[in-house]
């Protein structure tokens, strides 16, 4: 097990909360370690009872930790909700060297300029998405270092959330007994995942059917343009299973993932199942497209505000259609009445990886995935340790101790950070709690 390359993602949902530890090789990933709790402290994708919200993290984390015989100590935590907002935001610098090649450190000044914005003072900007950079009045550039220039700029986008929202997740992870090693928005990561590059380049709308919330992100022209999370999902279909059939609400979760289905017209009534109602003694039959006429009627609202969503964003247009995750897509007929709503090709994401061939994972996957391909590390620390020898693992090589330029860049961007905590003592941020770690991606 090559130890430099471990990662372990925390998704915090409205029904689950879920955890993979993963192993990368190169571009290969492989799935070492599952964990997955109901989650009870959270409703329609907002923490509600901090005890209850770590009491699941951590059981989720056990679980994981069983699987490899890892304690786990840091993790990638993903980052979503209707408190997300997106705005765009630019910067430039001149290039500091002598000879004019552009470098790591001319990549961090100008990000950190992009992020030099009057925010709200109740909310925190967690990262910072590049567009383009333009040398010297070049666009379309992805990745400049390397390129000779005197001006370098970067078109981007600025990711704020809500400061309370924000802090409270923060707190239930490091209540856990966790350190946060990045904040990671789940769209973004699940969609670099997913997503093939002609889908992000000609238009799709990806759309995540969660338990309390049902989130859409919209990528084109290689990124994504727009996010917007709606408070429905997945839970309300349970609800009104349980209405409809006078259950309980766990019988009601039992019979939809296991005999629920989604489209009327292919449901049949010859296919049946048991159920205990409440105030009797013996369990009731029911038919599947009796369970149908419960659930499409829900599906096909979700689906119809999606596509109203959409439309008031202003992507009338999607040549890519709509790709689904989440756990309620697992539903059989979910895609099949997608389509005749919709009236666009649709198609669900499943990882496929042993262990978690479920679209409930595809977030988790993606953190990892993101992580690896995208996110410059630097100077990490251990992820997970061995729980026989204590031995620490490294997700990330650490530079050698006679690295100087390495030592050199950390001193520029610890003083440029003290420099802006004392331009902005008022605006703490969230980045203040991790590492410089999700700070620049290119594709």
């Amino acid at each position: 097990m090559n130890n430099e390359d471990i990662y372990v993602s925390l998704d915090i949902g409205t029904s689950a909360v879920k955890v993979i530890i993963g192993e990368m090789s190169g571009k290969s990933l492989q799935v070492i370690g599952v964990g997955t709790a109901p989650s009870r402290g959270m409703k329609r994708g907002a923490i509600v009872d901090i005890d209850e919200t770590v009491h699941s993290i951590r059981e989720a984390i056990q679980k994981a930790e069983r699987m490899v015989g890892l304690s786990i100590t840091r993790v990638i935590l993903g980052v979503n909700g209707n408190h997300i907002e997106m705005k765009p935001c630019s910067g430039v610098v001149a290039v500091s060297s002598s000879d004019r090649e552009i470098r790591d450190e001319d990549i961090d000044r100008v990000m950190d300029a992009a992020q030099v914005l009057s925010i709200p003072p109740e909310r925190e900007i967690v990262d910072t998405i590049p567009t383009q950079f333009i040398v010297d009045g070049l666009e379309g550039i992805t990745d400049p270092r390397g390129m000779m220039g005197v001006r370098l700029e970067v078109e981007a986008t600025l990711i704020t959330g809500a400061k309370t929202t924000l802090h409270n997740l923060l707190r239930c992870v490091e209540r856990a007994g966790l350190e946060i090693e990045a904040l990671c928005l789940q769209p973004l990561a699940a969609g670099d995942f997913a997503l093939s590059k002609d889908e992000k380049t000609l238009g799709v709308a990806m759309v995540d059917i969660g338990g309390g919330s049902t989130t859409i992100s919209v990528f084109k022209d290689g990124m994504m343009q727009a996010l917007r999370v709606l408070s429905i999902g997945g839970d309300h279909i349970t609800n009104d299973i349980s209405v409809g059939l006078r259950t309980t609400s766990e019988e009601a979760e039992r019979i939809k993932r296991h005999h629920g289905y989604a489209f009327i017209d292919d449901a049949s009534e010859d296919v049946t199942f048991s159920m205990n109602t409440m105030g009797n003694d013996h369990s009731e039959d029911y038919s599947q497209y009796e369970i149908a006429q419960i659930i499409e009627p829900r599906l096909e609202e979700i689906f119809e505000l999606v596509h109203e969503e959409i439309y008031r964003m202003g992507y009338s247009d999607l040549p890519g259609g709509y790709i689904f995750t989440g756990g309620s897509v697992m539903i059989p007929g979910t895609l099949d009445l997608a389509e005749d709503v919709l009236r666009q090709n649709v198609r669900m994401t499943v990882p496929d990886y042993i262990g978690v061939r479920e679209p409930i994972y595809t977030t988790a996957i993606g953190l990892i995935e993101f992580a690896h391909e995208h996110v410059k590390i630097q100077d990490k620390e251990m992820a997970v340790t061995s729980s026989s020898e204590e031995q620490s693992f490294q997700a990330a090589p650490l530079p050698p101790a006679d690295a100087k330029p390495k030592k050199d860049r950390k001193e520029l961007r610890e003083q440029r950070e003290k420099e802006n905590q004392s331009n902005q003592s008022d605006q703490p941020t969230v980045k203040s709690k991790v590492k410089n770690f999700f700070k620049v991606f290119f594709e």
